[in-house]
C-alpha cells in the first residue's frame, strides 16, 4: 500500500469512527430519553442494577443499529474525510500532481467493502446467536422476563399456547398444544390430530424435549375427542427456549440468518408468510449492494476541488443517499403487498433499488472528472 493510500485510508477510518459514535450514540440517546421510565421501573433493585441493565440492553442493541445504518455511516465517513482534505486543499494537490480522482476514492471503496462485510457477518452470525436477548423489552431484567404465548408454531406444525412463559426457568405454565399434521395430497393444509394440556412444561436440555407436569393428550382422530391419556413429554421440532422470545415479536424474521429463513420458508404455507420470508432472503443479498451503491453515488459529488463548494457537495451527496435509503425502505414495505397483477413479488421489490441506483452510480463514477 502506498503512502497516499495509507493517508486516505487513515482519514476515512477516523471519519468512520466519528460517524459510528455520533450516529449510533444519537440513536441510543434518543431511545433512552423516551424509554427512561421503563428502565426506572426497577429502581428498587438499586442504581447499579438499573445502570447495568441500560448498558447491557444498548450494548446488545448496537448490533441492530449498526446493521440498519451501516450504509449511512459509510457515506458520512466519506464526506468527513474528503471534506477535511478539501479544506486543506489536499484534493487539489493530489489531482494537480497527476493522481486520478478514481485513484483517490479507491481506498475508500476497499474499506467500504470491508465494513459492508462486517455488517453481513453481524446479520448472519452474531444477531441470530443473541436474538433472544435482542427482543427484550426496555424494562425487563435479564432472566426474569415472563409473558403470555399465543399460538407459536413449531416444526411439527403444532401450535403452543400458554398464559405465562418464564424465560429464566424455560417453563410454560398451564400450556395447551394443538397438534397438527399435513393432509396427504393437499399441500399446505394441516389437520388437527389432538390436544395436549398440562400444569407446566419445562425444557430438558439432556433429552432435548419439553417435560410435562401432569400432561394429558386427547386425540381428535375420531369424530369426537377421546378420553385423555397421560403424556410425559413433548418433542417440539425446531423450537428451543431461546427461540420463544424471538417468535413472540413481529420483527423476529429480521433476526434470523439466511439458513434459518430457508428452513422456516419450508414450513410456511400462507402466501403472506412466504412473501415475508422471501423478501427477507432477497434483501439479505441486496442490502449490502445498496449500501455500497449509496457510497458510489455520493463519491463523485464529494471529489470537490473548491473548498468553498464542499458544503453544497456534501448536501447533494446526503440528498442522493437519503433518496436511495427512503426508496429502499418503501420497497421493503411494498415487498409483501399484492401488486396490480394480483401477485406478490418480493423478489422484484428487493432488487428494484439495485436496478435503479447501481447504474447511476457506475455512470457517475465513469464520468468523474480527473
Amino acid at each position: 500500500m502506498k503512502i497516499l493510500d495509507r493517508y486516505i485510508a487513515k482519514n476515512f477510518m477516523i471519519g468512520y469512527a466519528i460517524s459510528f459514535l455520533v450516529l449510533i450514540g444519537l440513536r441510543i440517546i434518543i431511545d433512552l430519553f423516551v424509554q427512561l421510565d421503563e428502565f426506572a421501573k426497577h429502581a428498587d433493585l438499586g442504581t447499579g442494577t438499573v445502570l447495568r441493565n441500560i448498558v447491557t440492553y444498548y450494548g446488545l442493541q448496537t448490533t441492530l443499529y449498526f446493521r440498519d445504518v451501516t450504509g449511512v455511516i459509510t457515506v458520512v465517513a466519506a464526506a468527513f474525510s474528503l471534506g477535511k482534505m478539501a479544506r486543506a486543499n489536499e484534493l487539489v494537490a493530489m489531482i494537480a500532481s497527476g493522481v486520478s480522482a478514481k485513484r483517490i476514492v479507491g481506498p475508500i471503496l476497499v474499506l467500504a467493502i470491508f465494513f459492508t462485510g462486517l455488517a453481513v457477518a453481524d446479520q448472519e452470525l452474531l444477531i441470530p446467536r443473541i436474538s433472544d436477548k435482542l427482543v427484550r423489552s426496555h424494562g425487563d431484567i435479564p432472566g426474569q422476563e415472563s409473558y403470555a404465548v399465543w399460538f407459536i408454531p413449531d416444526g411439527n406444525g403444532s401450535l403452543i399456547c400458554s398464559r405465562q412463559y418464564d424465560v429464566g426457568t424455560s417453563t410454560f405454565h398451564q400450556p395447551t398444544i394443538i397438534t397438527r399434521e399435513p393432509v396427504p395430497d393437499q399441500p399446505g393444509i394441516l389437520r388437527v390430530t389432538g390436544r395436549i394440556s398440562a400444569e407446566a412444561m419445562t425444557y430438558n436440555e439432556q433429552t432435548g424435549q419439553w417435560d410435562l407436569v401432569n400432561g394429558q393428550f386427547a386425540s381428535a382422530e375420531t369424530d369426537s375427542w377421546e378420553e385423555p391419556r397421560p403424556q410425559a413429554s413433548y418433542q417440539a421440532a425446531d423450537l428451543l427456549p431461546k427461540d420463544i422470545p424471538v417468535r413472540q415479536k413481529s420483527k423476529f424474521k429480521s433476526l434470523l440468518s439466511s439458513r434459518q429463513l430457508s428452513a422456516l420458508a419450508a414450513q410456511k404455507t400462507g402466501i403472506k408468510d412466504r412473501a415475508q420470508l422471501l423478501s427477507q432472503r432477497h434483501f439479505r443479498i441486496t442490502d449490502p449492494l445498496i449500501n455500497l451503491t449509496m457510497l458510489m453515488v455520493s463519491l463523485p459529488v464529494l471529489i470537490c476541488r473548491d473548498p468553498k463548494a464542499m458544503k453544497s457537495a456534501i448536501l447533494v451527496s446526503f440528498i442522493l443517499t437519503a433518496a436511495c435509503f427512503v426508496f429502499t425502505f418503501v420497497c421493503k414495505m411494498l415487498a409483501t403487498e399484492v401488486t396490480i397483477a394480483d401477485r406478490v413479488m418480493p423478489e422484484l421489490w428487493a432488487w428494484l433499488p439495485v436496478f435503479i441506483f447501481l447504474p447511476i452510480a457506475f455512470i457517475e463514477l465513469d464520468s468523474m472528472r480527473t
